[in-house]
């Protein structure tokens, strides 16, 4: 008994359940697209608090002493003062090391303060000092990205982030 032919162009014609079928098949798509694109925001939201974080710590140091920082061409900034840099790099805070920090994950082990004594100009207020003025850099290396679906297997939970920003040292 084979089926008829009409039966046969009544169900090739029946249309119920097409709309489920094609949202079974594009929702894993949108999912992605969705989930996606709330990871990506999340990865360029997260480098830029870094890096805003690692220019306010430059900014920080450059309101140093000359004087504090430097002696002629040798770098004798303090350790406490390097802490201090730090502290306000990773948190936005100087007085309370309790605070969380700006980037989940970020320790004082991956911000690095360094200070060139010989390396800007040698006019101006750095006149009197009879050497170039210096140059304070913070730099974030290695702070790693705190997914939001990471515990998901979808997104490598290595991925890490890198910042860097140098400001003079002119003691404001």
């Amino acid at each position: 008994m084979t089926p008829s032919r009409a039966l046969i162009r009544r169900l090739l014609a029946n249309r119920t359940g097409a709309a489920a079928a094609e949202l079974a098949m594009l929702l894993p798509l949108m999912i992605l697209l969705l989930f996606g694109g709330f990871e990506g925001g999340h990865f360029i939201w997260t480098q830029h608090k870094l890096v805003e974080a690692v220019r306010n710590g430059a900014r920080y140091a450059g309101r140093l002493e000359v004087t504090e920082v430097c002696d002629g061409a040798t770098t004798i900034i303090p350790a406490a003062r390097i802490a201090e840099i730090k502290l306000l790099t990773r948190t936005g805070q100087l007085d309370d090391g309790t605070m969380h920090p700006l980037v989940p994950g970020w320790g004082d082990d991956a911000v690095f303060v360094s200070v060139d004594c010989d390396a800007f100009v040698d006019t101006g207020i750095y006149r009197e000092l009879d050497a170039a003025g210096p140059v304070a850099t913070v730099a974030a290396k290695g702070v790693p990205y705190p997914s939001l679906f990471g515990g998901l297997g979808i997104f490598d939970p290595g991925i890490s982030m890198n910042a860097r920003a140098s400001a003079p040292v002119i003691g404001l």
